[in-house]
């Protein structure tokens, strides 16, 4: 399988897992998940040709491990990332390492020094434990900055940190006084 295709699929995967089931007419349970023959299926009415096989390569290949499949094979869904209501995963919360990662582009730092990291459409605030990882996902969105959070003072202070299948740290918010440049 080419990387073009396993990487066209995982994109299509996070828009119908993650955003917009009902582009292909696809329902997700409150955590998530869908029936991998239903997906199938809700693509092939949109043009798209997926397989059992191409899906499983796509979950297995994916570097960030965005995607699970259940425990029966049945069922396929998006780990972290949702914006659509009808999709609330319940994470165990969880203490963090001292300090978080965050990558965004320098076109957002105002708005972050007002606001600090909010999840926007998201249900959270996505961190990493390593540079390199937010690195890699802020510089899509622009020129890069690495902000450092200090999530162990945060927890100190009540906020939850919680922490996906795929090692992805989520928190509902992160004031900008606990954020600084790396």
């Amino acid at each position: 399988m080419s990387k073009k295709l396993l990487d066209e699929t995982s994109k299509f995967l996070s828009f119908v897992l993650r955003h917009e089931p009902q582009a292909i007419g696809l329902a997700l349970n409150a955590e998530g998940w869908a029936s991998i023959d239903a997906l199938i299926s809700g693509a092939a009415g949109d043009g798209r040709q997926l397989s059992r096989e191409l899906i499983e390569n796509v979950v297995a290949s994916s570097d960030k491990k965005r995607f699970a499949i259940s425990a029966d094979g049945h069922s396929i869904r998006a780990v972290q990332g949702h914006s659509t209501k009808s999709v609330d995963l319940q994470f165990v919360q969880k203490q963090p390492p001292r300090t978080l990662y965050h990558g965004t582009a320098t076109r957002f730092l105002d708005s972050i020094h007002e606001q600090g990291l909010i999840p926007g459409k998201r249900h959270h605030v996505h961190l990493s434990e390593e540079i390199a990882t937010a690195s890699a996902v802020g510089q899509r969105y622009g020129t890069l900055v690495v902000l450092q959070v200090a999530a162990q003072q945060m927890e100190e202070q009540g906020y939850k940190f919680y922490q996906a299948e795929n090692g992805v740290w989520l928190t509902e918010q992160v004031p900008a006084r606990f954020l600084s440049p790396v």
